[in-house]
């Protein structure tokens, strides 16, 4: 049988109205999720996501923790910021970076899983 072959007698009109209409008033939150997940599908910004939610580091630490360079960090970090996803907090000339608490429910189960993950042999 081919697997994107659908075979049924008659559709279920009512649950195909519930699903759309579950993923009618999810939409807001389904979009906002995609975009989360869209910033944090690229590797760099995982890995500054993923030291970002036990602390807050500065641009110049993330550089030298990364090894990139600052305009490299930067431009990774304003990324993520304009997403919602960090939040910045000056002090004095240093501005540090942290998770938005906003977005902390979904990430951080994302990103503990990290830890506890075997690597591939």
């Amino acid at each position: 049988m081919n697997p994107t072959s659908c075979v049924r007698v008659f559709a279920d009109t009512d649950h195909i109205q519930q699903c759309q209409a579950r993923l009618a008033q999810a939409a807001p939150a389904l979009s906002s999720l995609a975009s989360v997940l869209a910033l944090a599908g690229n590797e760099v910004r995982l890995q500054m996501l993923f030291l970002l939610a036990d602390e807050q580091l500065c641009v110049c630490d993330l550089a030298d923790v990364l090894k990139m360079n600052i305009s490299a960090v930067s431009q990774h970090l304003r990324k993520l910021k304009d997403g919602g996803v960090v939040t910045a907090r000056k002090v004095g000339q240093t501005v540090f970076y942290s998770l938005n608490a906003e977005h902390l429910p979904v990430l951080q189960p994302l990103l503990a899983r990290l830890i506890t993950t075997e690597p591939a042999q």
